[in-house]
C-alpha cells in the first residue's frame, strides 16, 4: 500500500472517531433501541432568519453527522417564543428539541401565570449555545459623552424615552433595570422588533434603547446613532471598542441576551446527557465557534449544570425586575 493511501486512510479513520462528526448513538436506559431512531427536530419560536433560527440552522448540519439521523429546524414563531417552547414542553417522541432564549427559560410565568408550561419543571436545559451583551444606545442628538452619560440623563431623563421589541422582552426589562439602577425615568414605547426600534431612533422618535451588538453597530459605525457602553459584566469580544456600563458607574447591572438547547423533562436521562456533549463540543469547535461570533453570539457551550445555574441567576434578576415594577403579559 502507498504512503499516500496510508496517510488517507489514517485521516479517515481520525475524522470518523471525532465523536460530533461521527455518527453515535445513546441506548436510553427505557429502551431496547438507540437514540435517536429517526429524524430529530429542532423547535424555534421566531420566523426564519432571526438570530435563534440563524443559530438553530448553524447547528443543525453538524448535529445531524453526529446523530446519524437527519435534523429538521421547525419554525413556530408567536407569543415571543413561547409557543414553540411549549410545544418542547409536552413533545412525548423523544426526538424534539428547543432552541430558546433567555425568556422561554426564565421568565415566561412571572410574566404571565397563564403560560402553558412551568420551564422550572417541564423543560430540561442541555446547553447554553453563546452569549452577547446588550448596547446601551441612544440617538445622535443626545448630548453628552459617554462617561456623563447618566449624569445628563438625570437632568434630562424626564422628557426622554426608549424603544423595546415588546413588552417582557429582555430589552424592556433591562431598561427597567437600568432606571432602577440609575434614576433615569425614560417612557417605554413598544415596537414590534429591534429592526423598527433602529427606525424609530434613526427619525428621532425616541432616545434609547437597549439593542444587539449585531442590529445596532453598522449604524453606530456610520455615525448615525451613538452606543455609550455594553451590559455585560466587562468588555465584549464582539465589541471590544465599547466599555462596559460598570466602568463607566453604573454597578449591579450585569445583563446578557443568550439561546440554548433544551428538551422536554421527560426525555431520558442518558440522552439528555449524550446530547448535552455533543451540543456543547460541536458550538466549541473552532469553526463553529467563528460562524456563531460573525452571528453576534460570544460561544459558550456549557453543561446541563451551567445553564441551570445560568436559568436560576436571570430568573432572579428579572424576577425582581418584574416584581417591582408590576410588568405583566396577559
Amino acid at each position: 500500500m502507498t504512503r499516500r493511501k496510508l496517510l488517507a486512510l489514517g485521516t479517515m479513520a481520525a475524522i470518523a472517531g471525532w465523536r460530533p462528526w461521527g455518527s453515535a448513538q445513546a441506548t436510553p436506559s427505557t429502551t431496547s433501541k438507540p437514540w435517536p431512531s429517526k429524524p430529530v427536530r429542532i423547535l424555534v419560536g421566531f420566523p426564519g432568519g432571526s438570530s435563534p433560527d440563524l443559530t438553530a440552522r448553524a447547528l443543525a448540519d453538524p448535529l445531524s453527522r453526529a446523530l446519524g439521523q437527519p435534523v429538521i429546524v421547525d419554525n413556530r414563531p408567536g407569543a415571543s417564543g413561547n409557543i414553540a417552547a411549549d410545544m418542547v414542553a409536552k413533545a412525548t417522541d423523544e426526538h424534539t428539541l428547543g432552541l430558546m432564549i433567555n425568556g422561554n427559560l426564565t421568565i415566561a410565568r412571572l410574566l404571565n401565570p397563564k403560560t402553558p408550561y412551568d420551564p422550572a419543571k417541564d423543560l430540561a436545559p442541555v446547553c447554553l449555545i453563546g452569549t452577547a451583551p446588550l448596547v446601551l444606545t441612544v440617538a445622535a442628538s443626545v448630548d453628552g459623552a459617554a462617561q456623563d452619560f447618566v449624569k445628563v440623563g438625570l437632568l434630562a431623563g424626564s422628557a426622554w424615552n426608549y424603544g423595546s421589541p415588546g413588552q417582557g422582552t429582555v430589552s424592556h426589562l433591562g431598561m427597567e433595570l437600568l432606571k432602577a439602577r440609575t434614576g433615569l425615568a425614560p417612557v417605554h414605547v413598544p415596537y414590534p422588533g429591534n429592526p423598527q426600534v433602529v427606525n424609530a431612533m434613526l427619525s428621532g422618535q425616541i432616545h434609547l434603547a437597549l439593542l444587539p451588538p449585531g442590529v445596532v453597530m453598522p449604524q453606530v459605525r456610520a455615525g448615525k446613532l451613538r452606543a455609550i457602553g455594553v451590559t455585560s459584566p466587562g468588555r465584549s469580544t464582539l465589541v471590544p471598542e465599547l466599555p462596559s456600563l460598570r466602568e463607566l458607574g453604573i454597578q449591579g447591572f450585569d445583563l446578557e441576551v443568550w439561546n440554548a438547547i433544551a428538551v422536554p423533562a421527560s426525555m431520558p436521562k442518558p440522552v439528555q446527557g449524550r446530547l448535552a456533549e455533543w451540543v456543547s463540543e460541536i458550538v466549541r469547535a473552532p469553526e463553529m465557534r467563528q460562524r456563531l461570533f460573525v452571528q453576534g453570539w460570544q460561544v459558550v457551550g456549557s453543561s446541563p449544570e451551567g445553564l441551570a445555574n445560568r436559568m436560576r441567576q436571570d430568573a432572579a434578576l428579572l424576577g425582581d425586575v418584574i416584581a417591582r415594577q408590576g410588568i405583566r403579559i396577559e
